[in-house]
């Protein structure tokens, strides 16, 4: 679903601002950085496309990454899931089929179950609040945790955004609105509790049939980032979009552990340096492109309203929603994450 909103509005919106000096060939389908005579000839695979910032800064990466080296690493980068679904790369990057990935937490815990907290419900208050837990303590912990997997995840994680609530029929304002409020949550234990924890009615549907369900009235409701809402053209069938933010998510920049150490200390070091220099600059692309998503909503009819994440936060812990997750991810996890969000939860 995030592919889609790259492939129709990424080279709409702020194009000059994303694309100021990549030049014309990062468009391609696949961005090959070929170095002459390259002694590390590695792959980078990512779910997202090729005019998405996330490729854009991975290729001013790689390019940047052939010139330091003097050509002895070439980044070869495969985007739009080219080289398979996310749970089969991230199986290629274990084996060493492919040497680099970009992953959601939430789909990594599949293989690092702990990966997920970086996405639990109302944790974070907002963006500054993301990038100083996911590049301080928290950021560090989780890839620890990545690393008892044989993976290796870069210092920076790249950004894919917060998440909102959209409704047919009313604003949600405070978690009242949220009871017996049927909505469409993608497949995962994480979002099926929360919305059980606000009583409402959580159903799983495949995203290719979230639009019919929202018109039909199945769902009256779905969350997604802005992006996702305004390629889909959800605006259609429905009317009201609440800032929540109720959830973030990312992606880890991963490595195949044995072939990020045949990478001799200095060319590693530059390999590591321009990867995370991108990531952060992918951070503010995206930052860019989501303000110009919500004014584009607006315009196309949707009413946007604020919301207080402490109320949401306190009903999810009366519940039992947090204590309940504590108790998966544990103890040392959990108090990483009340330091990062300098509240308690549970």
């Amino acid at each position: 679903t995030t592919a889609l909103f790259w492939e129709e509005k990424a080279l709409n919106i702020n194009r000059r601002t994303i694309l100021a000096g990549a030049g014309s060939a990062v468009l391609a389908t696949a961005f090959v950085s070929r170095a002459r005579a390259a002694q590390y000839n590695y792959k980078y695979a990512n779910n997202l496309p090729a005019a998405h910032p996330m490729n854009i800064r991975a290729k001013e990466a790689a390019d940047r990454i052939a010139k330091e080296t003097d050509g002895q690493v070439n980044i070869s980068i495969f985007p739009s899931s080219q080289l398979g679904a996310d749970t089969d790369v991230l199986s290629q990057v274990r084996s060493g089929g492919v040497e680099f990935f970009t992953l959601s937490p939430l789909i990594l815990s599949t293989l690092v179950p702990n990966a997920s907290i970086s996405g639990i419900g109302f944790a974070f208050p907002n963006y500054d609040s993301v990038w100083a837990a996911m590049d301080g303590d928290l950021g560090k912990y989780v890839r620890g945790e990545i690393a008892k997997q044989n993976l290796v995840a870069m210092d920076t994680i790249w950004d894919n955004g917060f998440r909102q609530i959209t409704s047919a029929s009313k604003p949600i304002a405070t978690p009242a609105d949220l009871e017996s409020f049927k909505i469409r949550v993608p497949v995962s234990p994480l979002w099926t509790s929360m919305f059980k924890a606000f009583k409402s009615a959580p159903a799983s549907i495949n995203f290719a049939e979230v639009y019919t369900a929202l018109q039909t009235g199945v769902v009256d409701g779905q969350e997604n980032p802005l992006a996702i809402i305004s390629t889909a053209k959800l605006f259609e069938v429905q009317k009201f979009c609440s800032v929540t933010n109720h959830m973030w998510d990312g992606f880890w920049f991963l490595a195949n552990k044995r072939a990020w150490e045949r990478l001799p200390d200095d060319l590693r070091t530059i390999v590591a340096k321009n990867l995370n220099q991108s990531g952060k600059d992918e951070r503010a692309d995206v930052a860019k492109l989501n303000a110009s998503v919500k004014e584009d909503l607006i315009s196309k009819g949707m009413t946007f309203n604020d919301t207080d994440a402490t109320l949401f936060r306190a009903a999810l812990k009366d519940a039992g929603f947090y204590s309940e997750w504590k108790g998966k991810y544990g103890d040392e996890a959990w108090a990483i994450l009340e330091k990062a969000v300098g509240a308690s939860l549970t």
